[in-house]
């Protein structure tokens, strides 16, 4: 049985492994622009959530250049539901009509943004909270199909604002609501908006916070994870149907990330404590990595 002292003794060896291990990762990404998606389980579940601004707050202070995007599609249903306004899905996406639109830039910009802002300041980071108006961060224009509403796609991302934020050290915290050219505000997919800012920003990577592990061979097998793959192994993945549902958006706004000139896109599991920093900082890492046929 090991006693007090040994496991003490035991347990700081770990910590200190753990550190020598991130070094060459942190020396790698310092002054790199990393987009973090923030959604799922890791934003209910209020012990992930510490944990994921920990996490954030660690790259920051280790001279990586975080910006996390964010949804907030249950405490929107939260509040459409108090205000007697029936939510409605129409192909996976939010039927958003004139009211609807309104609770959605309430929530997200108003409540969910503002509470994120404040616990990374709470943790020790410098966070300011934007949507896409903001600065004209982003420009959206209709997504188009027929019956959805204020329902948009990213148009144009101008990345001057969020340049000036996380040159000076700051942590950018955007909400996935925009406007178009006549002011009109539309709901955009956050997955999307974050894919545009990493393409935009010339990120070093984008990290989309999920509640799976990645990808499976087998999405009925956990030990079926693809812990790699290039950008023509994630197509055929589509291709070939071993990637479907609601996994398909995701690993689209990766490819097409990439395309654009990310260098690498992640897709992991927020349901584990520290999954950002498991992920960025270990030579294992915890979830599938996709990139460019020359990273990979």
């Amino acid at each position: 049985m090991i006693n007090d002292t040994e496991y003490i003794r035991q347990a700081a060896a770990t910590r200190v492994q753990v550190l020598s291990e991130a070094l060459p990762y942190i020396q790698q990404f310092t002054g790199r622009t990393i987009v973090v998606k923030y959604g799922g389980a890791a934003m209910k579940d209020s012990n992930l959530k510490d944990k994921v601004i920990r996490d954030i707050v660690f790259m920051s202070c280790v001279g990586l250049r975080p910006i996390l995007v964010h949804g907030g599609g249950p405490e929107i249903n939260s509040w459409l539901d108090k205000l007697g306004i029936e939510a409605q899905f129409k192909n996976g996406l939010r039927v958003t009509d004139a009211p609807t639109m309104d609770v959605v830039e309430m929530v997200l910009v108003g409540r969910v943004n503002k509470e994120i802002v404040s616990l990374i300041n709470q943790a020790g980071g410098s966070a300011v909270g934007l949507c896409g108006k903001d600065g004209n961060l982003i420009k959206a224009r209709p997504q188009g199909e027929e019956g959805i509403g204020f329902v948009g796609e990213v148009s144009i991302v101008k990345i001057k604002i969020l340049e000036t934020l996380v040159s000076n050290g700051y942590i950018p915290v955007v909400s996935s609501v925009a406007a178009d050219d006549t002011g009109q505000a539309y709901n955009i997919n956050a997955d999307t908006v974050a894919g545009e800012i990493a393409a935009a920003m010339g990120a070093e990577k984008l990290i989309l916070l999920t509640d799976t592990q990645g990808i499976l061979k087998d999405y009925k097998d956990p030990s079926s994870l693809i812990p790699k793959v290039d950008i023509q192994e994630a197509r055929e993945l589509i291709a070939n149907g071993v990637v479907s549902g609601g996994m398909i958006p995701k690993v689209n706004c990766c490819v097409r990330s990439l395309a654009q000139g990310v260098r690498a896109a992640h897709i992991i599991d927020g349901r584990i404590p520290h999954a950002l920093l498991l992920e960025i900082f270990t030579d294992g890492g915890i979830g599938t990595m996709i990139g460019g046929s020359q990273f990979v």
